[in-house]
């Protein structure tokens, strides 16, 4: 599976980004989505995962209240709407993705098997 990455840029402390995750595959509705992300000098951290179906989502505490994961199948993609970003949430953001079966996601970097090349965000204080 190609995975595409977008939406980074750079956003002032409080600000919002959508990042977007197109999933290019015939089978696409078969895979399980993370993001994740990683800041210079720093090991690639979970953020959040969504399920083939879309009813399980996990957050990384850093992202619990602030970022939503979504999927929309019309158009093979798995957004990250990330609001009231904080100078700490700069870094690469990546999504991977794994064939799975319904109603499970994951959440270390691991169980994936494909990756995008990823986007920067940036967040200015």
């Amino acid at each position: 599976v190609q995975l595409q990455a977008s939406g980074g840029g750079l956003v002032q402390a409080g600000g919002s980004l959508r990042l977007s995750c197109e999933v290019s595959d015939g089978t696409t509705n078969d895979y399980a989505v993370g993001w994740f992300r990683q800041a210079p000098a720093k090991e690639r951290e979970f953020v959040a995962a969504i399920s083939r179906g879309g009813t399980i989502k996990y957050y990384a505490n850093s992202a619990k209240g602030r970022f939503a994961i979504s999927r929309d199948y019309a158009k093979s993609t798995v957004h990250l709407q990330m609001n009231n970003l904080k100078p700490e949430d700069t870094a690469v953001y990546y999504c991977g993705a794994r064939v799975a079966v319904t109603g499970v996601a994951y959440t270390s970097r691991n169980d994936y098997t494909d990756w995008g090349q990823g986007t920067q965000v940036t967040v200015s204080s």
